[in-house]
Order: structure tokens, then C-alpha cells, then sequence
């Protein structure tokens, strides 16, 4: 048996349009994640939503662009998350930041080298 660990989720609700600096805010919350050695960073696009404005933001069949709302989560060590949040509030004006405790249970890491070939997609061997 594995014997889960604590850790701290950070999860940052933004805009699509949100920018920094002239790059999407969800694209340097996740540059920042990795230059500070966080674990890993995930952003996640929403089909709808909506924030303390209270408009609807919701992806329509005939719109060009929207501004979905984006979630952008990052699990790590307390200790690690709480010295990235500095950061964070540097980087957010406008948007949610939560932190909750989860339980870790396996991490795993893909060892160094090239990365895995899909399933079904082996090279053809040559007799």
C-alpha cells in the first residue's frame, strides 16, 4: 500500500483575454510555476461561467472568440505552493485564488530520456 501524502492544490480562475504583460495570464502562471520547480501546472478551458461580474461567459456555435473562463491548478508541498503565492499575487489583478489540501496518492514520473511512442504506433521492424 501507498502511503498518501499531503499536499496543497492552488487553483487560479482567470479569463481567456486576461493578459500580462502581452501574454495570456494563464500562459505565465504556468511559465512562473515552472520556473519556481512546482511540481507541474495544468490549465483547464471552461465552456461556461462566470465570475463576480456576473456575466455569462460561455462558448456559442456561431462566436468567433470568447473569453472562456480558465482554470489554472498546481499541486505541490505546502511549503512549495506557499512560497509560489508571492508570485501569484504579483502576477494576478483580477481573478479567484483558492488553496485547498489534497491527498497525493501515487506521483509518478516518466524517467529521463526520449519521450514514450504512443500505443499501436511501434516502428515496422526490417527483416
Amino acid at each position: 500500500m501507498v502511503e498518501p501524502e499531503t499536499a496543497t492544490r492552488l487553483r487560479v480562475y482567470v479569463g481567456e483575454r486576461d493578459q500580462r504583460q502581452g501574454e495570456p495570464l494563464a500562459h505565465a502562471l504556468v511559465r512562473a510555476a515552472q520556473r519556481h520547480g512546482l511540481a507541474g501546472a495544468t490549465v483547464l478551458r471552461g465552456i461556461e461561467g462566470y465570475g463576480a461580474h456576473s456575466r455569462i461567459h460561455a462558448l456559442h456555435p456561431f462566436t468567433l472568440s470568447a473569453d472562456l473562463p480558465l482554470l489554472v491548478e498546481i499541486i505541490d508541498r505546502p511549503e512549495r505552493v506557499e512560497a509560489f503565492l508571492p508570485e501569484v499575487d504579483r502576477l494576478v489583478s483580477e481573478g479567484l485564488v483558492t488553496l485547498d489540501r489534497v491527498e497525493v496518492r501515487y506521483y509518478r514520473r516518466r524517467p529521463a530520456g526520449p519521450p514514450a511512442r504512443p500505443a499501436g504506433r511501434e516502428k515496422p521492424r526490417r527483416a
